[in-house]
C-alpha cells in the first residue's frame, strides 16, 4: 500500500509532484537559456526529483499545517513541496560522500555524469567530473528549495513565519551530514555520537521541522508547536533507525541500493554502535575490520550481519523503534488537532517506521 493511500489523502502526493514538475519546467528554461549544455543538468534533476520518493516530508508539513487549523490551498502544497528539493540535495551529496554507485536502482548522479564524460570522450578525469557535477546539482536543488518556497504564492506574513524554521532545518541537515563523515573519519562508534548524527542528519528534518514549518505557515499558537516536537522528534529518530536497519538488511529491490551498502560505507549508526558495545573484543575487531571496506563481498556482508544479530543489536534497535514510535503516538494523543490531522499523522507514523526489509 502506498503512502498516499495510507494517509487517506489520495491526491496530496500527486499535488506535491505537480508543483515540483511545474517549478522544474521553469528552471529548465532558465538553465537552457544560459547554455544548451545545461539541458542534461535539467534532465537529471527532473528525473531524480520526480521519479521515486515517498514525499514524507511534505506530508508531515501539510498535516502539521492542517492540524493547526490551516485551510487547504495549492499555494501551501507548493510551499511544502520545497522540502523535496532539500531532500534531493541531501541525497545527491550523500551519494558523493559515500561513493555510492546507485540510488533508487539507478546510477547515482555522480556516476551518471562520470558515464556521460566517458561515453562522450571528453578530456580530463571522468570521476572528478562526475563528482564536481553532482556537487553542483545538489547545490542547485538546495538553492531552488528556497526559491520554490518564496514563489509558492503563500502570503508574505506566512512566508516570514516559515523562514526561520526552513533556514534552521537546512543548517541542521548539513551539520548532520558533516558529523556523519566526521564520525567515519574518526571511527567514533559511540551510541551518543550515533544518536546525535541520526537526530540532525535525518530525524529533525524528516518529521519535526516539517511539522513546525506547517505550524508556522498556519500561525499556530502554543502549546501546539511543542506538541509537534514531542511527536516529531522520537518519530524522526525511529524513522532513521529503520533506515539504518534497511541499509544493512534491506532487500535491494526495495531499497534501490546494494545489499549491505551501509557496511561498505562505514556508517557509524546506532545499529553498529549497539553491536560494538555488546561484542567481545575479537568479534568487535571483525566488525571494525569489515566496516568501511568498499570491497566487502556478499560473504563478508553475511558475516557482519550475523554479528549484528548475535550481539542482539538488531533486536535492540527494533525495540527502540517500537518504543520511540509509541512515545510519538502518545504525544500526538495529548494535542488537539483540526481537520482530521491526528488520524493522518498516526498513519504517517506507521508509514515512516513499518517499512519492510
Amino acid at each position: 500500500m502506498g503512502l498516499v493511500t495510507q494517509t487517506g489523502t489520495d491526491d496530496l502526493k500527486e499535488r506535491v509532484e505537480k508543483a515540483l514538475a511545474q517549478f522544474l519546467v521553469d528552471q529548465r528554461s532558465v538553465l537552457t537559456n544560459i547554455d544548451p549544455a545545461l539541458a542534461v543538468v535539467a534532465d537529471t534533476i527532473e528525473r531524480f526529483v520526480l521519479r521515486g520518493g515517498k514525499r514524507l516530508r511534505p506530508a508531515f508539513a501539510y498535516w502539521g499545517y492542517r492540524g493547526a487549523g490551516g485551510e487547504d490551498s495549492d499555494e501551501v502544497v507548493a510551499a511544502v513541496a520545497a522540502l523535496e528539493l532539500i531532500q534531493a540535495s541531501a541525497l545527491i551529496h550523500d551519494d558523493v560522500m559515500d561513493a555510492s554507485d546507485t540510488r533508487r536502482g539507478e546510477p547515482s548522479v555522480h556516476r551518471r555524469f562520470e558515464l556521460i564524460h566517458t561515453s562522450s570522450g571528453w578530456t580530463g578525469d571522468a570521476k572528478a567530473f562526475g563528482t564536481s557535477a553532482a556537487l553542483l546539482l545538489g547545490d542547485f536543488c538546495l538553492a531552488w528549495s528556497d526559491e520554490l518556497l518564496r514563489r509558492s504564492g503563500i502570503d508574505v506574513a506566512a512566508l516570514m513565519r516559515a523562514r526561520p524554521v526552513f533556514d534552521l532545518m537546512r543548517t541542521e541537515v548539513i551539520a548532520g551530514q558533516y558529523l556523519d563523515v566526521h564520525a567515519q573519519a574518526t571511527a567514533d562508534s559511540s551510541l551518543a555520537r550515533a544518536s546525535t548524527i541520526a537526530r540532525y542528519k535525518s530525524a529533525k528534518y524528516t518529521v519535526e521541522r516539517p511539522l513546525l514549518l506547517g505550524a508556522a505557515l498556519a500561525d499556530a499558537r502554543p502549546p501546539l508547536p511543542a506538541g509537534y516536537s514531542d511527536y516529531g522528534l522520537p518519530l524522526g529518530e525511529a524513522f532513521q533507525l529503520r533506515d539504518d536497519i534497511l541499509g544493512v538488511f534491506g532487500d535491494p529491490s526495495q531499497t534501490g541500493k546494494p545489499a549491505g551498502d551501509d557496511l561498505r560505507e562505514g556508517k557509524r549508526t546506532y545499529l553498529i554502535a549497539s553491536a560494538l558495545a555488546a561484542a567481545d573484543e575479537r568479534t568487535a575487531e571483525v566488525l571494525r575490520e569489515g566496516l568501511g571496506n568498499p570491497d566487502l563481498d556478499a560473504a563478508g556482508v553475511m558475516v557482519l550481519r550475523d554479528i549484528i544479530v548475535r550481539t542482539g543489536a538488531l533486536a535492540r534497535t527494533e525495540a527502540r523503534i517500537a518504543d520511540l514510535t509509541k512515545a510519538s503516538l502518545r504525544a500526538l494523543d495529548s494535542v488537539e488537532l483540526a481537520n482530521g490531522a491526528a488520524e493522518m499523522l498516526t498513519a504517517l507514523a506507521h508509514a515512516a517506521t513499518d517499512r519492510a526489509l
